[in-house]
């Protein structure tokens, strides 16, 4: 009998726009590998959602949401209660992964390498700077480089930025990795390769250099030294793991080769709902090793499950 999938997209955060990119994507692959699709938009009305889901008597429901309520354990929670199956990661993992704070705890108790960090108020990054500079000023339960802002030494936009913020009581304050940025991705137990990416104009890598057409360059593989590239992935590989991520995660790194090669690697973050749109890293990735899209899709919906 061909599963009857939901494809869940649009979501309420500051991430809608990709969301709905990624589950159009989605929709359509699932379609061509033979599941019967139905799309739902998600906005501000869950139980809405709820009677959606019900209705439509789905065997699956694939989450192509991201940011807040979408990628943080909300709506996971949502599809525990109902025991629906569901793609990625369940409820503990996805929470974990989207506070940034908590992820860093759970990867140093796992031995892996992460910046240096402080959790200031918006008052205080306004008064002074909470560490030397350059540092690195970003919400801690955001994704898709959402409100992160680099401070180098002479830029006068702190106070500008703290006035401004709208990310809530708490900044998360970061020392700056400079170098290059890599990108690792799994399936379950596989790290996938690992990709170097070029942001336009020497920009970092932004949500316009991540969503834009043309906004940034994606070396596959990247060119790195075989200890750092063999390095990354075994480190992404203990990141899912320390998470108890399933399904599909992107482990996101800075690599500092400036004094060169081998340089120094970062664990910045996880996301376990890596982008699937046209410009996306994972589905590059998984081309990359011969996993054509439909499939990459297909895998997530038959790795489906709920609870934790």
């Amino acid at each position: 009998m061909t599963k009857r999938v939901a494809v869940l997209s649009g979501g309420i955060s500051a991430e809608r726009e990709v969301s709905l990119a990624s589950g159009k994507q989605c929709a359509a692959a699932l379609r061509e590998a033979g599941y019967m699709v139905i799309p739902i938009e998600v906005g501000p009305d869950l139980a809405g959602l709820i009677a959606s889901l019900q209705q439509a008597r789905v065997d699956v429901v694939f989450n192509a949401l991201h940011g807040r309520f979408g990628e943080d354990g909300c709506v996971q929670g949502v599809l525990d209660w109902l025991a629906i199956p569901y793609t990625h990661s369940g409820l503990r993992a996805s929470a974990m992964a989207m506070d940034k704070v908590t992820a860093k705890l759970a990867f140093q108790a796992a031995g892996l390498p992460v910046p240096r960090h402080r959790l200031v108020t918006p008052e205080e990054l306004a008064a002074a700077d909470p560490m030397p500079r350059p540092f690195v000023v970003k919400p801690p339960n955001e994704g898709s480089s959402v409100g992160v802002s680099i401070l180098k030494l002479g830029d006068n936009r702190r106070a500008e930025i703290a006035t401004a913020w709208r990310f809530g009581s708490q900044v998360m304050v970061e020392e700056y990795i400079p170098g290059r940025e890599l990108t690792v991705g799994v399936l379950e137990d596989r790290a996938l390769a690992v990709t170097d990416i070029l942001a336009d104009a020497g920009a970092f890598y932004d949500y316009t250099s991540k969503y834009g057409a043309g906004g940034s360059r994606h070396m596959l593989p990247a060119a790195v030294h075989p200890d750092i590239a063999e390095q990354a992935k075994e480190i992404a590989l203990a990141a899912h793991r320390a998470l108890g991520c399933r399904g599909a995660s992107r482990c996101d790194f800075r690599y500092d080769d400036t004094a060169g090669e081998p340089g120094r690697l970062v664990l910045l973050e996880i996301n376990t709902q890596p982008g699937l749109t046209p410009t996306s890293l994972l589905p590059e990735q998984a081309a990359h090793v011969g996993i054509a899209f439909p499939d990459l899709v297909s895998w997530m919906v038959e790795q489906a499950r709920h609870g934790p």
